[in-house]
């Protein structure tokens, strides 16, 4: 009887291992799809972005699925806010550019978080399931243990068979915890670089707001906006040379 909860024990180990191989590739699939999605998404909507002939312009186009366009939607909603809603609540009471700061600066955060999701399963999985074959490992060995003893001879031929068995669950664990560890650290690094690269394009949307006076003559979200009919160039050529995408 306690031979038979041993090895329910041992094989409770490998199916939970084979059950994290499993949500690790899924989650690996995912994130790639999500970062590949959203990476393409946000070049074509930087392209169209800085190509716009003016702030109103660019506030005209139509908002994607992406977190540039995202991160601009919520701006545009900021430098919307007339006189009148300045002055109906606390949430519209701010300073202009206080109000844009912290509407980006919250869009950042749901977008961070966005991109976040999944990666602490990775991290747990990445970290626990060795510990969870040397489990297995260890309730196998008791078993193999208990088998030769119950046979009455320790020779190789007798010991070898059922200690690599039980070893098998070890190196499952581990095969397991690499490819979970290795794509944690590689999204976690392509998280700081959107991040980054977000925090970028928010600055250079707060001096082109400026320069705008932070207003917009684009009409609030289900309106048509009103677009600036005189103006040439692109707002590219209105920044100081730097970073924009």
């Amino acid at each position: 009887m306690q031979s038979h909860y041993l090895e329910l024990i041992v094989q409770g180990s490998l199916y939970a291992l084979v059950a994290f191989s499993v949500v690790t590739w899924v989650l690996i699939a995912a994130k790639g799809i999500q970062h590949y999605r959203l990476g393409k998404r946000d070049k074509a909507f930087g392209k169209a972005f800085w190509s716009a002939s003016s702030l109103d312009a660019a506030a005209a186009l139509p908002s994607g699925a992406s977190p540039k366009a995202r991160l601009a939607e919520v701006g545009f909603e900021a430098l919307y806010v007339s006189d009148a809603d300045a002055s109906a609540d606390l949430e519209h009471s701010w300073d202009r550019r206080e109000l844009l700061e912290r509407y980006l600066r919250q869009q950042i955060q749901k977008e961070y978080q966005s991109l976040e999701s999944g990666l602490a399963v990775l991290a747990s999985i990445g970290s626990t399931a060795p510990f969870v074959g040397l489990f297995g490992t260890v309730f196998g060995i008791i078993h193999a243990l208990g088998a030769i003893g119950a046979s009455g001879s320790a020779s190789i031929d007798v010991v070898a068979g059922p200690i690599g068995e039980a070893l098998i669950a070890t190196g499952v664990g581990i095969a397991v915890a690499v490819p979970a560890v290795l794509a944690f650290n590689f999204y976690v690094r392509r998280l700081k670089v959107t991040a980054a690269e977000l925090d970028n394009y928010a600055t250079d949307f707060v001096n082109l707001a400026q320069k705008n006076n932070f207003r917009v003559s684009a009409a609030p979200a289900g309106k048509t906006p009103v677009r600036d009919a005189g103006a040439q160039g692109s707002l590219a050529a209105g920044l100081p040379a730097g970073v924009y995408a």
